[in-house]
């Protein structure tokens, strides 16, 4: 019940702050004004804040059974920097498509780079909690190399720069309703969890109790690189979500995925949705974009998950 209040008050904040002023009497009395910034703007922007972070937190918590490691996120495995990468090479080769081109540039190239990386991770002999997240960071950071190359030859910096920042001020009714797709790939994330934490024991073990391993693995890459691509494309990159939010959700939950998935979609939504009222306030009548935020906050947390780890090794 107090899970319903809280994100009920902060949905509430959400409608009611922002550069343009907007009272509950004026959309009561049916003020055009206010019934089209409430329906146009604050509702759609509410509404894409929970299923981003909601979808990019369910993400992180299959990729971190995919991976084997708490510590990978699409934002540590070089998922969204892939997923960046397919949006250059749509700018560069399909310029005058239309964005459902757009979006399958951005799907394909997330998953195949996201693929890639859990090829190799499955070559690693030593499969160090700290070392894969390195690795993840620094494959993606390879990989957003490159896309900075083709955005600086295509002069296409000032776009690319844009999708960096995280900022949900753009988010119109009618320009956000991809997000949905988080919905039924949250449910397939749900519907396959048992599955994904026997493939988090490794391949040996899940190839004993008679899962195909391979197929699992695809299919968790599959709904990490739609999540993940869906938020990128409508929003931009919002660092570190994916990591934090299911590992904080495991100090209190335990490791049991298909009991942690909806609190893990839950607290993600509350997060992003924190974050976004406070990017509002702090300095208003202009915004802080979230991404600067939850940069922060994000940062914190992964440092104090690290020497927490290290503490209980």
């Amino acid at each position: 019940m107090l899970m319903g209040l809280g994100i009920i008050i902060l949905g509430l904040s959400s409608l009611f702050i922002g550069a343009a002023d907007m009272q509950l009497q004026a959309i009561l009395a049916g003020d055009t004004d206010a019934l089209t910034i409430f329906f146009v703007s604050r509702v759609p922007r509410l509404i894409a804040i929970c299923l981003a972070g909601a979808g990019l937190s369910v993400a992180g918590l299959v990729m971190q059974q995919v991976c084997q490691n708490r510590f990978a996120s699409p934002s540590t495995t070089g998922t969204i920097d892939c997923a960046m990468l397919g949006y250059v090479f749509a700018l560069v080769f399909a310029s005058n498509s239309n964005s459902t081109v757009t979006m399958l540039s951005i799907f394909t190239f997330s998953i195949l780079g996201t693929l890639l990386f859990v090829q190799f991770l499955q070559r690693l002999k030593f499969k160090n909690v700290i070392l894969v997240p390195l690795i993840g960071i620094m494959y993606g950071n390879i990989v957003g190399s490159l896309t900075t190359f083709i955005a600086y030859k295509y002069d296409l910096v000032q776009s690319l720069s844009a999708w960096t920042v995280a900022n949900f001020s753009s988010v119109l009714r009618g320009n956000f309703e991809l997000l949905y797709v988080a919905i039924p790939a949250s449910i397939l994330a749900y519907l396959y969890a048992s599955r994904f934490s026997a493939a988090s024991m490794g391949e040996s073990f899940a190839k004993n109790i008679g899962l195909d391993y391979k197929k699992v693995v695809f299919i968790g890459v599959v709904i990490v690189a739609v999540l993940s691509s869906s938020v990128v494309m409508i929003v931009g990159m919002i660092p570190f979500l994916g990591l934090i939010v299911p590992n904080v959700v495991s100090l209190f939950k335990g490791d049991n995925m298909r009991k942690n998935l909806p609190f893990t979609a839950y607290w993600g939504a509350v997060l992003v949705l924190c974050c976004d009222v406070l990017g509002r306030v702090v300095i208003f009548p202009y915004e802080v974009p979230i991404s600067m935020i939850i940069s922060i906050v994000g940062g914190v947390v992964f440092i104090y998950l690290v020497m927490r780890d290290k503490s209980n090794a």
